[in-house]
């Protein structure tokens, strides 16, 4: 009786290895994943981090700023700044600017793969002396202190924009909406097309690409009659024009650039 159970034991035991032998061979293989191709590696485009300290290799004054190319021994860049006295040569410390790709100053005639438009610099260890850290006129406002440049000024926007006194506003024709009409209405108006006849009452070329008007129709109250546009149009201080384009509400271009209203890419039609 004993051998007998000793034989049973035996025999279920085999079972048992046989069974589980059988399912580690229906357990399925795992297999790596094939290794996929590296994706081609662009061309690095080169950043202004805060406090990036190279020596200028190139430079030139256009329209207000001074473009320098900047050679940091890793990279090399250009930086616009307002109008300041710097040699090729010369250690310079660049703040955290805001980047323009593309850039084309038609003043110098030439094009940019990128360019970072910066307040200030230090220049072989010291802020220029005068530089208030004020963009050229009619430049978009920027605000705050630059990152990681202590003891830097703050940039300094362009003040409001009132309409001198020989710039007439009054029996100006309302096109679809009033200047007015835009800042009190920016919510319902936002992304819609919109068409204002005013006149301009400052013109600034060549800013980041675009040209700048600020337009009146002697419409709204101090703070909202006064409504930016950029363009590719020209125009000049005085002009009554109409200008239509699509509304942008609470633009930030970064980098301290913000405005409540803007109207972008905009056609222009003087009259």
């Amino acid at each position: 009786m004993k051998r007998l159970f000793a034989l049973l034991s035996i025999v279920g035991l085999t079972i048992s290895l046989l069974s589980a032998c059988g399912e580690q061979q229906k357990a399925p293989e795992v297999t790596k994943p094939s290794a996929q191709p590296a994706p081609a590696a662009g061309p690095a485009t080169p950043a202004a981090s805060p406090g990036k300290t190279g020596k200028v290799i190139e430079t030139m004054n256009a329209a207000g700023y001074t473009y320098v190319q900047v050679d940091t021994g890793k990279e090399k860049f250009w930086a616009a700044v307002p109008e300041v006295k710097v040699k090729a040569g010369d250690s310079v410390v660049v703040p955290e600017g805001m980047p323009m790709p593309n850039y084309e100053s038609k003043t110098l005639n030439r094009k940019f793969d990128l360019v970072y438009f910066v307040p200030t610099l230090l220049i072989n260890g010291a802020a220029p002396a005068g530089m208030a850290g004020a963009m050229p006129e009619g430049h978009p406002p920027m605000s705050g202190t630059p990152a990681g440049m202590p003891g830097m000024p703050p940039a300094t926007g362009a003040p409001k924009v009132s309409a001198p006194i020989d710039i007439d506003l009054k029996g100006i024709k309302k096109a679809d909406q009033t200047v007015a009409d835009i800042f009190a209405q920016k919510s319902t108006l936002a992304g819609k097309p919109v068409k204002i006849r005013g006149k301009v009452v400052k013109f600034s070329p060549e800013i980041m690409g675009k040209n700048w008007l600020h337009i009146q129709d002697g419409s709204g109250q101090a703070g909202a009659n006064d409504l930016t546009v950029n363009t590719n149009s020209v125009a000049k201080v005085g002009d009554t024009v109409v200008v239509s384009g699509k509304l942008t509400v609470a633009k930030d271009f970064g980098y301290g650039y913000q405005y409540d209203v803007i109207i972008e890419d905009a056609q222009v039609t003087k009259e």
